[in-house]
């Protein structure tokens, strides 16, 4: 089994950016994990469809890493086709969960903003970092992938105003813009000023630990940070997570009157419908946090 993962590991992810690397690596290592504990399971439907059990009820996974863990599956077990190891794929028939519909417990209100803006210094470098980073996400829309992604040269001052080029999730090339309002912009200068010797090729975020310094802040960096000011501000509960700073955002736009395409464009969003659920949720932004919890979402 180790010798076949490998093997589809070095062929299917050969030219794949390391985001899907690693995201595929994860799915296939709780696979092969899940794989060695049993010893009845086989490459059938029923099979995956215990695999698929046992992610949802065990580990309690939400519906979009179920979704993703049985794509990798899906396509370890094209890969074992295709080599003569199954004669066909026992996964095709087992469909991933619906994408959720709505964002509704993994946005904050207006009252966590203030909880979190209140424990956000900006006293020392790192602080600053943080603040710029947090302003990014809640005030620009950027995604943690977006932001570790960044180097200082994809800031840029246009006839428009000033925007970040970004490389989103799955995106190959920086190949879209996000725009900074000023408070956004002012608050990523003012991490910048606290840099020595500034290249342009230079990652817009960097590590100040004594290991790693100077070094590109990683999504975990980034994740880890955030949630430590989400649980000292008091606002950290189920389904809010560093990405919510990110859906924010939108019901941000939206309750200031920012028409619907506008938002779209600047929330990157491939189709309107997308926009439209945070549309339909903006009312959320004003809901009380406890009032979230109990909502059947």
């Amino acid at each position: 089994m180790r010798d076949h993962l490998q093997a589809f590991q070095d062929d299917y992810l050969e030219d794949k950016s390391d985001e899907t690397v690693g995201t595929y690596r994860r799915s296939l290592n709780s696979f092969e994990k899940w794989f060695v504990q049993q010893n009845t399971f086989r490459f059938t439907e029923d099979g995956v469809r215990e695999y698929k059990r046992y992610l949802m009820e065990d580990r309690d996974l939400s519906q979009v890493s179920v979704s993703t863990y049985l794509t990798a599956l899906r396509r370890f077990c094209q890969y074992l086709t295709d080599v003569g190891e199954l004669t066909e794929n026992p996964a095709t028939g087992v469909k991933g969960n619906r994408r959720p519909e709505t964002h509704s417990r993994s946005v904050l209100t207006e009252s966590d903003i203030e909880k979190l803006e209140a424990v956000v210094d900006d006293a020392t470098q790192i602080d600053k970092r943080d603040h710029a980073i947090i302003s990014l996400m809640l005030y620009a829309g950027l995604s943690e992938i977006e932001i570790v992604r960044a180097d200082v040269e994809d800031l840029e001052h246009t006839l428009m105003g000033p925007v970040l080029r970004v490389q989103g999730k799955g995106r190959e090339v920086k190949d879209q813009e996000a725009p900074l309002d000023p408070p956004v912009l002012e608050a990523v200068e003012a991490y910048l000023d606290t840099r020595d010797d500034v290249h342009p090729e230079d990652p817009l975020f960097v590590s100040h630990g004594h290991r790693s310094k100077g070094k590109r802040l990683q999504t975990r960096s980034v994740r880890s940070r955030i949630n430590g000011y989400l649980k000292e501000a008091g606002i950290k509960r189920k389904g809010v997570t560093p990405h919510s700073l990110t859906h924010t955002a939108a019901l941000l736009w939206l309750n200031d009157g920012m028409p619907l395409e506008e938002v779209k464009e600047r929330m990157r969003h491939g189709t309107l419908d997308t926009t439209m659920i945070y549309y339909k949720k903006q009312g959320l932004l004003k809901r009380d946090p406890e009032d979230l919890e109990e909502l059947d979402v």
